[in-house]
């Protein structure tokens, strides 16, 4: 609005200097028409004196009417004449009356002109100003157009820019506010089934218990509680861990170590599982590959993709692990020969609590979830390609 403001004021400020040309040419035009006058008449008393008196000198005539010292009685005063209010020439009277009437009406013009451009920037103000309320209607109705074609590089149409960009985040995140409340409520679901099968399969195994069975389906039935309350308590410490990660709260450990480190460390972590499948970890990569990062975070996410190709693993089969560095990145990259994945899987794959459809019953579905979240809050990200029946290949990279 300051610039529209600058804007008019040099209007009228140039329109001012116009006036004051105008007034200084018709005044001079006045003053040169009364001089005029007054010589004319000079002229002929003149002419009059001196063919009356044919000996007197035009010097000494010109000497008299511009002698200031001369302190005659005011003649004239008997013909009617004030010589400080009235002028010789009845003309001059006329030419007076008229230098204040032009005086006059350039000044009113000259300020009619002013108010004409003044209450025009009133006007053009509280239009722009309906334009941004009837803006900000819309935006609320949500109708988020940009109308670049009005823009201008006043205030208020930076004031309308900044304006649209405020309300659309603000709506942005009631959006995502409803999205996430959603998402909370899917997910409370999602944990209330997870938890409520196992609990159930517990609660039935322990009413069993109370009976009278033999020694083997004892040991049968604990074994299954104990598998259920591993599977609850991985549940809950990675809901935990994924928690902190919402809540901003974890903070990185980083520092500089070998890549070659953190795969072994998290073969470790799954070689139990691995055994019972018989499923071969190997291991390839030069041993002075390095990344940055925290180490302790990329073992639990390297871990939680291993038991995912474990899970999707054929019994007697292997998991290729192979790590690498260049000038742009370290990268981690997965490979099993197990069931494979359909697109529909691969879509939904790194979701909290989804289950593909070839997983198993022991599958909770949070695993990926966690690693994907860890990975990318290291300065990295986790793409997959898979085939049905050919296996899953994953392919970390962490950017330097």
């Amino acid at each position: 609005m300051k610039s529209k403001f600058k804007k008019y004021l040099l209007i009228s400020v140039l329109i001012v200097i116009l006036f004051f040309f105008i007034f200084i040419f018709i005044n001079k035009k006045i003053i040169n028409l009364y001089n005029y006058h007054s010589n004319l008449y000079l002229n002929n008393i003149i002419g009059l004196i001196i063919d009356k008196y044919p000996n007197i000198q035009k010097e000494e005539i010109i000497k008299i009417l511009n002698d200031s010292n001369l302190d005659k009685e005011n003649i004239l005063y008997e013909y009617g004449i004030d010589l400080e209010k009235n002028s010789l020439v009845l003309k001059n009277e006329l030419i007076i009356k008229y230098f204040l009437v032009i005086n006059l009406i350039l000044f009113f013009v000259l300020i009619i002109i002013i108010m004409i451009i003044y209450f025009k920037y009133l006007n053009k103000k509280d239009l722009e100003l309906k334009s941004i309320e009837t803006y900000l209607k819309s935006i609320n109705d949500g109708i988020y157009k940009l109308e670049i074609d009005t823009n201008t590089t006043d205030e208020l149409s930076s004031l309308k820019n900044e304006i649209y960009k405020i309300t659309v985040y603000l709506k942005e995140q009631a959006r995502i506010s409803k999205h996430d409340k959603l998402l909370l409520k899917t997910s409370l679901e999602d944990l209330s089934h997870q938890l409520k099968t196992p609990l159930t399969s517990i609660s039935i195994m322990l009413d069993n218990l109370d009976g009278e069975i033999n020694t083997d389906l004892k040991q049968e039935f604990l074994k299954d509680i104990k598998r259920e309350v591993i599977k609850i308590n991985f549940l809950v410490d990675n809901l935990l861990k994924l928690s902190k990660f919402d809540a901003n709260t974890i903070t990185f450990n980083n520092k500089l170590f070998s890549l070659n480190d953190l795969v072994k460390e998290a073969i470790k972590n799954v070689s139990m599982i691995a055994e019972l499948k018989n499923i071969n970890l190997i291991c390839n990569g030069n041993l002075s590959n390095q990344m940055y990062g925290d180490f302790k975070w990329q073992i639990e996410a390297i871990t939680n993709i291993l038991k995912n190709c474990i899970e999707y693993s054929y019994n007697d089969s292997k998991i290729e692990i192979e790590h690498d560095e260049n000038k742009l990145y370290s990268s981690i990259i997965i490979k099993d020969y197990g069931k494979g994945m359909d697109k529909d899987d691969l879509k939904h794959l790194f979701e909290r609590f989804y289950k593909g459809k070839n997983s198993n019953n022991n599958s909770v579905g949070i695993g990926l979830s966690l690693a994907k979240t860890i990975i990318e809050h290291n300065n990295g990200y986790i793409s997959v390609s898979s085939k049905v029946n050919q296996g899953t290949t994953f392919t970390i990279k962490y950017m330097k």
